[in-house]
């Protein structure tokens, strides 16, 4: 719905998606909504974006993902 702001695909097909970024300057269709990460399957036949939920004590109010980074170790 607020659209993307960046994806990092691992080599097994798992994509990690942020969304939600306000910036000033620029228009936000959610400007009330923290920021999310989510999660997509590209080995399923109809992949879908599914929403992380964040852990406790995480200060959700001012999420505000710009870019997102994967470490496979």
């Amino acid at each position: 719905e607020t659209g993307s702001e960046d994806i990092d695909i691992l080599p097994n097909g798992l994509a990690f998606i942020s969304s939600g970024l306000k910036y000033p300057g620029i228009k936000s269709l959610a400007p009330d909504k923290p920021g999310e990460i989510f999660l997509m399957d590209l080995n399923e036949d109809s992949p879908r974006a599914v929403e992380l939920r964040i852990s406790r004590g995480f200060d959700l109010a001012s999420f505000n993902p710009h870019g997102i980074s994967t470490y496979v170790d």
